[in-house]
């Protein structure tokens, strides 16, 4: 079995029901059946604080998980290991960009 990269986005200062949340609508778009390739894959996340000033907008959150798929980091690299979260902030609002490599 091959495997996806994905990135998506959870809204809430709470990364473990913003998480929880983009799961569970992954799922209910690609099915509970697996190796969808998508988040719906996922049960755990790292959180991964961004380089530069804080806070982030989303454009650099999305830029620095870009960075780190493409270089392969080791924190989400396995589409069996942990989705990476990075925080930013938009309009006022805290909100958590998802991403990694999940099986499909």
């Amino acid at each position: 079995m091959g495997a996806s990269q994905f990135i998506v986005t959870g809204h809430g200062v709470d990364v473990g029901k913003a998480f929880d949340a983009a799961v569970s609508a992954a799922q209910h778009e690609s099915g509970h059946g697996g190796y969808t390739g998508t988040i719906a894959e996922k049960s755990d996340y790292v959180i991964i604080a961004a380089t530069g000033p804080l806070p982030i907008s989303r454009k650099v959150a999305d830029l620095e998980a870009l960075r780190l798929l493409r270089e392969d980091d080791d924190r989400i690299s396995d589409k069996w290991g942990p989705a990476g979260a990075i925080r930013f902030t938009e309009d006022g609002k805290t909100g958590w960009i998802f991403f990694g490599w999940a099986s499909e």
